[in-house]
């Protein structure tokens, strides 16, 4: 888990809001979202708090690179990602 970066999608609710980020410590960050730790952010404000995404990078340039790549994306190609391993759209943070 040292020196790992993640990418992660997080929701507020099937097909509802989607947000994707980058982090170096992906409990923590979720932890933050969760908790509402940063008011008047975008996910407090649409109350995102379920991870049903991620992936895992050693290199923070690459996991960067995929960011912008997902960021990029369209609605249903992050749909589409994260059905392709999370079809129910469980919160993957409740496995930490």
């Amino acid at each position: 888990m040292i020196n790992d970066y993640y990418i992660y999608i997080m929701t507020n609710r099937k097909n509802g809001v989607l947000y994707t980020g980058v982090t170096n410590n992906l409990r923590r960050r979720v932890q933050e979202y969760k908790e509402k730790i940063k008011r008047g952010t975008f996910t407090s404000k649409y109350n995102l708090d379920q991870l049903v995404y991620f992936e895992i990078y050693n290199d923070p340039e690459n996991a960067i690179i995929r960011e912008k790549q997902i960021k990029g994306g369209s609605r249903q190609d992050k749909i589409n990602l994260i059905e392709k391993d999370n079809s129910e759209w469980k919160d993957l943070s409740d496995d930490f």
